[in-house]
């Protein structure tokens, strides 16, 4: 059964007759915890990749073995001139984490077409686990990259969209539920680097990407062990609507356009906000004391820093949603696009604070306390635009393409990825002041652009 929406086409009814948890379908916690083991394969890896390339798989002894290693470094120094092991190593990070999420458009297409949301999944899962294996061999490590973006393009939208499927129109639940399935998104990321960037730093690294390929298999468990619980896939009312020609009308039309210019202009906030697993790995590991103080000698290892945004996460999801429930009584929620426009100025001001650390710290290495207040400040501006991305597709997006939209909501991270990469490349060129101050200034001119589409977008997104 569908209910039409003005504007957005039909969207699926809840589903029903599964009971809830908390006052959620009990589907929303078979999701939670696929994507928590989903999220727990890619950070991962995404913890170690940097650090792996730097410091082992690119040195002399190592990248002769590397298979496709002289085509791919030859392509990219056609593009970008001569690039030493860092520079070469951030655009490769730019490129992979910029393709995980490009993909999703195509997987979206895929699942509204061919496969459906849940088989999408399953295929997705079980690439991305078999790349995640395949990094424990250095020869393949670059097939292994590209199967777990061709994975990730599969699963990654047909989850998500899956979320507000279990939904009517007008639930109020769904934003609530999009912001405790990000809570599920951020343990797994919290897990990855504790776990997996600990088995890589300290036992190997190969034993790293090994224990990222488990978390996927058992996401996938967990997903084959919900199923009754998760709302009707798609794909045969995507057929029946197909069938029918009927065209998208003009509502439906205004609502893709609005969504397109808020993923361009969100691309320059995950450019910046990137960085924290491209340079800032770096900088945690070349420029911060990481001696935890008060006469304890025990270092902290560099990948553990990228669990303090999901520790974040968990303390200030309900303090957010919390805050905007008091908001809308108040009649001062800000609109989703203001949202987002604050999300890119607390990216700023999170780089203005590493700023500080370089003044402060005077060319010494700089306490570990100043990256934590720079994840504070990151976290805060993600809370303030992720999730609530994620919800504004599922709501607005018409039905019959509402993976697609999903997948070209992605897009947004992919250019933001791409030119992550790019910007880190620059990190071993330029006065590290100069560096954090350069990225602290795309983030707010992205910021005053997205304020800027306020007032023409807001009747548009009904937001």
């Amino acid at each position: 059964m569908t209910t039409d929406f003005p504007g957005v086409g039909a969207i699926p009814t809840s589903v029903t007759g599964t009971g809830t948890i908390l006052g959620h379908p009990k589907g929303l916690a078979v999701l939670f915890s696929t994507e928590m083991w989903e999220r727990f394969n890619y950070y991962g890896m995404r913890a170690l990749l940097v650090l792996y390339m730097v410091k082992y798989l690119f040195l002399p002894g190592h990248l002769e073995h590397v298979m496709g290693y002289v085509a791919l470094k030859g392509v990219l120094e056609s593009m970008f001139g001569p690039l030493e092991v860092q520079p070469l190593a951030s655009q490769i990070y730019g490129f992979y984490t910029g393709f995980v999420y490009m993909t999703p458009f195509f997987g979206g297409m895929i699942a509204d077409r061919v496969l459906g949301q849940r088989r999408s999944v399953y295929v997705g899962g079980i690439l991305m686990a078999a790349g995640e294996f395949m990094l424990t061999r250095d020869a393949l490590f670059f097939p292994g990259l590209f199967a777990i973006i061709l994975g990730n393009g599969l699963f990654k939208p047909n989850i998500s969209t899956q979320v507000g499927g279990l939904y009517p129109p007008g639930d109020p639940r769904r934003d609530r539920a999009y912001s405790i399935f990000y809570v599920g998104v951020n343990l797994g990321a919290f897990m990855a680097p504790l776990i997996a960037g600990t088995l890589g730093e300290n036992v190997g690294w190969h034993f790293g990407f090994a224990a990222a390929g488990i978390g996927m298999l058992i996401g996938l468990v967990f997903y084959a062990l919900g199923q009754r619980h998760l709302p009707p896939d798609e794909l045969t009312k995507a057929k029946a609507a197909r069938r029918d020609h009927k065209p998208l009308n003009r509502e439906e039309w205004k609502a893709i356009l609005a969504l397109l210019t808020i993923t361009i202009l969100v691309s320059f906030f995950w450019a910046t906000y990137e960085q924290a697993g491209n340079t800032m790995s770096l900088w945690a590991d070349e420029n911060t004391d990481r001696t935890l103080g008060l006469g304890i000698s025990w270092e902290i290892p560099v990948t553990w820093f990228q669990s303090v945004n999901p520790i974040m996460i968990f303390a200030f999801t309900p303090a957010i949603i919390w805050l905007w429930a008091w908001q809308t009584r108040k009649g001062t929620e800000p609109s989703t696009v203001n949202k987002m426009a604050l999300g890119c100025l607390l990216v700023a001001v999170s780089n203005v604070i590493m700023a500080g650390a370089v003044i402060v710290s005077g060319g010494e290495k700089a306490s570990w306390l100043w990256l934590i207040l720079y994840n504070v400040t990151l976290t805060l501006g993600e809370l303030y635009l992720s999730p609530v991305g994620l919800s504004l597709v599922s709501k607005v997006a018409p039905a019959r393409v509402v993976s697609a939209m999903m997948g070209i909501w992605f897009i947004a991270n992919f250019l933001g990825n791409l030119l992550s990469g790019y910007l880190g490349s620059f990190w071993s060129r330029m006065d590290k002041l100069d560096f954090f101050l350069m990225i602290a200034g795309i983030a707010l001119l992205a910021s005053v652009a997205i304020a800027a589409f306020n007032r023409p977008l807001k009747p548009i997104l009904k937001q």
